[in-house]
């Protein structure tokens, strides 16, 4: 995971002293980067419904191979997207702090050579898709919608870690439909507690840049809620904990699941009450802190 950078440095989401930079091929760099492998953390946020979906629909431990295809998914369809929303922000990013740095805006690669490797990356991800029965196939087919508009809903309305939402927490849908070969209550409450728990995030992140958004006009909750971001994300996150404990009682998990859950509630709670808004390296800090609360609700899930 990507250090912050010290103090007196600009906030930039690019390290210089990170593996890529230091290890990888010179002309894969600008690739490895576009696809974020040197932050991990949007993978884990893309591959924590799919297993905590996984874990709540199977009978016993989950499938090795449906979790290693997930965590491949998860890889390949991060990077991917983040190839699609680096191509429509390209404009915005150069005027970001934290992203005018990145591939594209920098100007390391260009917008054909990024599309190409988009398209190789969803190539890997259908390949995947594709030995999953075919009711799974469809639902992850209909994924493709709300990846495809996210990136532009910044320049239409204040919410669009919403959609943000709809897009990272498909997965708690496929994962269900990948086992089961249908859907049901317990992964729609889990996908909508995941929305929630994106809202509250994603939040968080926004905050990070939220004085150039506002100079270049693009929309985030961060910019929306202002000094009210606290107790809404007091309210997001409760939220959350609420659906995904309606989840788990539907899957028909035992207590130890909302014990887990609980103990995984006083990580969200952490981040609402610690997070200084106005510093963006807590704010990253309280961001990235979310793969340990994706941990404990998979461990809760498993017990139950």
């Amino acid at each position: 995971m990507e250090s912050s950078p010290p103090s007196g440095e600009s906030f930039t989401d690019i390290s210089d002293r990170g593996w890529i930079a230091q290890h990888a091929p010179a002309r894969l760099r600008p690739y490895l980067r576009l696809a974020r492998l040197d932050r991990p953390i949007g993978t884990w946020l893309l591959l924590w419904p799919c297993w905590w979906s996984l874990a709540m629909a199977s009978t016993g431990f989950p499938s090795p191979w449906l979790l290693a295809a997930f965590a491949i998914g998860a890889l390949v369809m991060r990077g991917a997207g983040c190839a699609w929303n680096d191509i429509t922000d390209r404009d915005f990013d150069g005027q970001v702090e934290r992203t005018r740095t990145r591939p594209i805006p920098s100007g390391e690669i260009t917008i054909g050579q990024a599309g190409a490797f988009m398209a190789l990356l969803a190539l890997i991800g259908l390949n995947i898709l594709l030995r999953f029965n075919s009711f799974a196939l469809w639902i992850g087919v209909m994924s493709l919608a709300p990846v495809v508009i996210y990136p532009f809903m910044k320049r239409i309305t204040w919410w669009p870690q919403v959609f943000l939402g709809l897009a990272f927490n498909w997965g708690a849908l496929l994962g269900w439909a990948a086992v089961r070969g249908e859907l049901g209550l317990a992964p729609i409450l889990l996908y909508l507690g995941g929305i929630a728990w994106t809202l509250g995030y994603d939040t968080i992140y926004a905050h990070q840049d939220k004085v150039d958004d506002a100079l270049i006009g693009v929309k985030s909750s961060a910019r929306k809620l202002g000094a009210r971001t606290r107790p809404m994300l007091w309210l997001f996150y409760g939220l959350a904990i609420m659906l995904f404990g309606m989840a788990g009682w539907a899957a028909q998990l035992g207590p130890l699941f909302l014990a887990g859950l609980a103990v995984a509630a006083l990580q969200l709670a952490w981040q609402a009450g610690r997070v200084n808004i106005d510093d963006p390296e807590d704010c990253m800090v309280k961001f990235r802190s979310n793969t340990r609360f994706g941990w404990l609700v998979f461990a809760s899930a498993l017990l139950g």
